[in-house]
Order: C-alpha cells, then structure tokens, then sequence
C-alpha cells in the first residue's frame, strides 16, 4: 500500500491570506505550506483519491498523480470538493468512462449540484464523467477492502475510512474533519499500521479535533504510526512535532508512505 499526503492543511491553506506575522510560523521551512487536505491511496496497483481539494491540479502534477480508478468524496465542504473538475484527466486516461464517486447522500447531492455537466456514463469531449454511488459499509476492490462509518463534524457527518489491503493486510485509518472519533470508528481503526487523523490547531473548536484531542484518540486506536492533517496556520510544523509522543507526527503535503 502506497499513501500520498497531497495536501494536510486546513480549510484556508497554510499560510493564509494576509498571514498574521505574530504566528511563529516558519515559511522558510517547507513543511509549513500546506494546501488544502486529501490523499492519494495505492491498494494493489487500485490508484483511489480521497477527496480533491482545490488545488488538486498542482497536487497532481507536484506528486506524479497519473491514476485515479475510484473518488471517494469524505464530505460536501467546499475545500474537499472544488478541485473535482480536474478529475477530467483521469476520465480521459480512462477513455472516458465515468469514474465511481463515492459520498454520502448529501455529498452526492452536493457534486450533483456543482458538477451537472459530468454526471453520465461517458465522457464527452474534455468533460469529466461521473458515476455516483453511495459510499457502502464495505466496499470492496479487487480483493482489497474500505470500510466506512460516519464521524460527526459540528452539524454534518463525514466519511471516516479504514483501508485493507489485500496482499499485504496493512491497514491505513483516515479520519479527517471530525470532533470526534466514535466508538465504532475506534474498533474499525484498532492497531491499524496507520492512522491520518484531523489535529486543527491547540485551541478548541466545535467542528474539529484539537492537537491534545488527537494524541488522545491515537493513544486509544493505538497505530503503529499516526499523521496529524488539516492543520491551520498557527500550528508551526517544527516546534509541535517536538511536543508529540512517539509515534505520532504532523503529516505534510507530499509525505509518502510505502506499507
């Protein structure tokens, strides 16, 4: 299994417009630019991305992202969902047939709303082509498995995914956007190889984990490695990775992990 962090910052970007200079943030050090949160996942030789944020394109292309086989749509919010046109590409290289979305209803909904256009069977011309299906309990691909359980973000529910490879058997937990991991998102993580979890910042915030909310859920799950996501612009990537437990580190955009 191959992870490709494309992205691990907040709804903003990293830094934000008009960045406050009293953030003790470092823009020498590469790893404090983030664009917007998704992954780009490898089971098998199966190329799945989750979510596209809007810079997905210049994600793509600074990544080498030449596949794409599935789209699974975490939520409907506008930083994981505006950068969906640029799927085009990987219709065309699929000789324009419709690439399988997978969402929740309303995150069906949602692409359906903003992406009228590209909800058929073929693609026609430069236009991407989607096939929309309701994200399953488990879902299975070639062999391998994803397993999805909703995890409450203030007023919306979000996607919480858990990978299983088939040939290896390495598991990777992806919970980003959420204040909270429940019961059942736990077990379906327990002691998986990986854990990519939602850390916003230090502060509380009623729609996402803070820093010290997250060590706490990984010391629970309890995977052999855990990568903190969607961090905002006042979380500097050198001096909070000094603070975290063994075994639990800041993720940043183009961090790769071969399983």
């Amino acid at each position: 299994m191959e992870v490709v962090f494309l992205g691990t910052g907040t709804s903003e970007g990293v830094p934000i417009i008009a960045q406050p200079e009293d953030f003790a943030l470092d823009l020498e050090n590469p790893k404090n630019w983030r664009t917007r949160t998704s992954i780009h996942v490898v089971m098998d030789g199966c190329a799945i991305q989750v979510d596209a944020a809007p810079e997905f394109r210049l994600q793509c292309i600074h990544n080498d992202i030449r596949r794409v086989d599935h789209f699974i749509l975490t939520h409907e919010h506008a930083d994981h969902i505006q950068g969906m046109d640029d799927l085009r590409r990987f219709c065309r290289l699929r000789q324009g047939n419709a690439l399988p979305v997978y969402s929740t209803r309303s995150g069906l909904e949602r692409v359906q709303a903003i992406y009228p256009y590209a909800i058929k069977k073929k693609a026609k011309s430069n236009y991407p082509a989607f096939s929309l299906v309701l994200m399953p309990k488990k879902l299975e691909i070639d062999g391998s498995i994803i397993r999805s359980t909703l995890l409450p973000h203030g007023e919306f529910h979000v996607l919480g995914l858990v990978f299983e490879e088939k040939s290896t058997g390495k598991r990777l937990a992806y919970f980003t956007d959420c204040h909270e991991v429940t019961e059942e998102a736990q077990a379906l993580a327990r002691d998986a190889d990986v854990l990519v979890i939602d850390a916003l910042r230090h502060q509380p915030h009623r729609s996402h984990l803070t820093i010290n909310q997250a060590v706490g859920i990984a010391k629970s799950i309890n995977a052999q490695e855990t990568y903190f996501v969607h961090m905002t612009c006042d979380v500097e990537h050198d001096i909070v990775n000094k603070t975290l437990p063994e075994g639990v580190q800041l993720g940043y955009d183009g961090l790769r992990l071969v399983l």
